[in-house]
């Protein structure tokens, strides 16, 4: 799965907050994310991640 740093994440499951999307600011063996809600940031493993990915929203540069 192509994710990259910068993409907002829809996941199936939502953060304790309420929200359900999150900013990719590392990617990699696993994932550094930051909820769109309550700006928390956390660690989740690669494999786990892209299982409860939904959407993946992507603002696409031209250079």
């Amino acid at each position: 799965m192509d994710v990259r740093v910068g993409d907002i994440l829809s996941m199936r499951k939502k953060h304790p907050c309420g929200g359900n999307r999150f900013l990719v600011l590392r990617s990699g063996a696993d994932f550094r994310l930051r909820c769109e809600g309550c700006g928390r940031e956390f660690m989740i493993a690669r494999v786990k991640a892209e299982k409860n990915i939904k959407a993946i929203h992507r603002e696409d540069t031209h250079a």
